[in-house]
């Protein structure tokens, strides 16, 4: 018998949640095929299997927390039967650690090792804290929430009740029952993280945004005329991004403070250019980073961007490159946003928003009026550590760098 264990999910993560088995008890797997997803509080990853082989138990649920390390089934030789009773695995785990206080009811919450600790640990009766886990499992968060005594998890019917469109609309009444027109679901490891790291960064952070707007006349017209030699020459389309990622390696080098960061009563110069790219996925915001961007060209650039932001959005990005960015560039604009002020990507001290590029009329240096295709840039960052002056200044040299192009190729 093999077990199905779960593997080192990289630096500083300890813990993931069940996301999908990819196969049941029962089903046969070849070697290295994906059996289960785990999501962290980064990615989402999917578990191989180790051998091939039938999957004999399952001791862990869909929505259940694990550490590294800890057991999620089994797997027998080929054409091994399914354990007849998966629960009986569960009742394994808990008679290994005994619960303080656990009542007989404990099996309907059907305790994870995770969550058995802090019940134990706590010296809680697991029966009386509301479960909102699949199947009635007891979750972590289920327990913090108890333990804190915040909101309650929902019971377990309540939780799946699904929105049920009325036949006719009725008048409305003073007293108007919502239970059936909502839908309660659990946030996702990776959306909890999200919040708590943003609001984390407004708690810790001193944050101002600066604005700029840039004229995006001259790269238009410079991929227009240079797009095709240079998709020929290095299979990949000249994007703006990579404009974007050199203006601001550029700028960098000039004002180091922008990236640095905080530790503490030190400031930490870094003297590399490891830029994120922020990227949506279905389950919400992450930010890859591109390694030595001083270093690439724009096309390598460019194609290092579309290689991580297609595995971003597929889950397929590893923990290491979502580690160590000393600045990050954010484009609101291909969803239609025309200004916002973007959040700092913690630790870094500051972060570049792009912007909708929108024709609009501008006077020119003689005096004429144009329409020209422009775009608003903000520049949110950590004022403890950049002042006012270099922000400003080094969101000027940005903006400048882009509306001389050729200033990014001399490097001047």
């Amino acid at each position: 018998m093999t077990q199905i264990i779960v593997p080192t999910l990289g630096e500083s993560v300890s813990e993931a949640t069940v996301a999908t088995w990819l196969k049941k008890e029962g089903d046969t797997v070849a070697l290295d095929e994906p059996i289960v997803e785990l999501e962290t509080d980064k990615v989402t990853l999917e578990v191989n299997s180790p051998v091939a082989g039938t999957i004999t138990s399952i001791v862990v649920a869909e929505g259940e927390d694990v550490e590294v390390g800890a057991l999620l089934g089994e797997i027998g030789a080929e054409g091994a039967a399914a354990s007849p009773a998966p629960a009986k695995a569960a009742d394994a785990v808990k008679q290994e650690a005994p619960v303080a206080n656990a009542s007989d009811d404990d099996e309907a919450h059907k305790l994870s090792p995770a969550v058995m600790k802090i019940v134990s640990d706590n010296n809680l009766d697991a029966s009386a804290i509301p479960a909102s886990g699949r199947d009635g499992r007891l979750t972590k968060e289920d327990v913090l929430n108890f333990m804190e005594g915040g909101s309650k998890a929902p019971a377990q019917s309540e939780a799946k009740s699904e929105p049920v469109a009325p036949k006719s609309a009725p008048a409305q009444t003073a007293s108007v029952d919502n239970g059936a027109r909502e839908e309660r679901v659990r946030m996702s490891k990776l959306r909890q993280v999200i919040a708590k790291r943003l609001k984390g960064a407004q708690e810790t952070a001193a944050i101002l945004t600066t604005f700029n707007e840039v004229d995006m006349g001259a790269i238009m017209a410079l991929r227009k005329e240079y797009q095709e030699s240079f998709v020929k020459k290095h299979d990949v389309k000249l994007g703006f991004m990579s404009f974007f990622v050199k203006a601001a390696v550029q700028a960098l080098k000039e004002f180091p403070a922008v990236n640095a960061e905080i530790d503490g009563d030190e400031i930490i110069y870094k003297n590399y250019y490891d830029i994120g790219i922020a990227v949506s996925t279905p389950n919400g915001l992450i930010v890859p980073v591109i390694r030595d961007c001083d270093k690439k060209s724009m096309a390598q650039i460019e194609k290092d961007i579309i290689d991580v932001g297609t595995r971003a959005r597929d889950g397929k990005v590893s923990m290491d490159e979502m580690q160590g960015g000393t600045f990050t560039v954010t484009n609101g604009g291909i969803f239609g946003s025309l200004m916002s002020t973007p959040i700092l990507n913690a630790p870094q001290s500051a972060i570049l928003g792009m912007h909708k590029i929108q024709q609009r009329p501008m006077v020119m240096p003689n005096g004429s009026i144009e329409a020209r295709p422009m775009m608003y840039l903000a520049m949110s960052y950590d004022h403890r550590i950049i002042d006012g002056k270099e922000s400003v200044t080094f969101l000027v040299k940005i903006k400048d760098a882009l509306e001389d192009p050729q200033r990014l190729l001399l490097d001047i």
